[in-house]
């Protein structure tokens, strides 16, 4: 199967960012992606954090979620919405959803970021949970393929990828990390945090970021990435919008899982 990593440099517009996903999708459908991941935040990355809260959908409704379902129907893709912020019971908190769509336009399942970031080194500081409430069910959905193989998938966002024991009870063929890393731990840490769930699960990962210098000031670390069960990188792309491609395949999945069956050695 043929996926899609999709990196973007996310502004203030949502339209233009509903835009830039698009043409982004465009050349992945034309590529013969069959799954395309879109980066966290992918439709708006404000002045502010508290911005987000403007844009908040109710669970069917809304501009973000119309254009993924369209998308996803129209050039007959599974797309996984990065994140969009999606309305809760308190309306200083939102939640930071991953929302994955089938080929024919349909929800197929939501995952609300279980762990918030938070970041303080004296010059740059960050704080999710001042304005986003965190999910606490892990989640993961079953993908058939255009030939009939069927792929366990795994979700998780961003900040999730520092805590293992998530992927674990994942339990998945592939997991996705759709991502907003600082440049500052981007660099530190995105990479080898991303081969180290791969490696240790036995399993592809898409990694899709955001990877540039917003209109906010913000910089982000981008180099999103398809890696496969060996901790191997397959393709990548360090800065700027863009699609990376690369094919996963269940045997090389499977062969890595029977030569070195850690899965199966597990003693806690």
């Amino acid at each position: 199967m043929k996926v899609a990593a999709i990196q973007m440099v996310s502004g203030i517009s949502l339209d233009a960012n509903l835009s830039a996903a698009r043409a982004l999708l465009d050349q992945a459908a034309r590529a013969g992606a069959e799954l395309a991941v879109l980066p966290e935040y992918f439709c708006f990355m404000g002045q502010h954090d508290a911005d987000k809260l403007l844009l908040a959908e109710q669970t069917g409704l809304g501009t973000v979620q119309d254009f993924l379902s369209d998308a996803a129907r129209e050039l007959k893709l599974w797309i996984v919405g990065g994140t969009l912020p999606m309305a809760t019971d308190d309306p200083a908190h939102a939640a930071n959803a991953s929302l994955v769509y089938d080929h024919k336009g349909h929800c197929v399942t939501r995952y609300d970021k279980i762990h918030l970031f938070r970041y303080d080194n004296g010059r740059e500081a960050y704080d999710e949970a001042a304005v986003l409430r965190a999910g606490d069910t892990p989640v993961s959905f079953e993908m058939p393929t255009r030939h009939g193989e069927h792929w366990r998938i795994g979700m998780s966002v961003c900040y999730d990828l520092r805590f293992g024991e998530l992927y674990r009870m994942l339990a998945a063929d592939l997991l996705l990390v759709p991502a907003a890393f600082t440049h500052t731990t981007g660099q530190a840490h995105w990479e080898v945090l991303l081969r180290a769930r791969a490696i240790e699960n036995q399993a592809y990962v898409i990694a899709s970021a955001q990877g540039g210098v917003h209109e906010n000031g913000r910089r982000t670390w981008g180099h999103s990435m398809v890696i496969d069960p060996w901790g191997q990188v397959m393709a990548m792309q360090a800065e700027g919008p863009g699609v990376v491609l690369a094919d996963i395949d269940l045997e090389r999945l499977r062969s890595v899982r029977e030569q070195l069956p850690s899965l199966q050695h597990r003693r806690l």
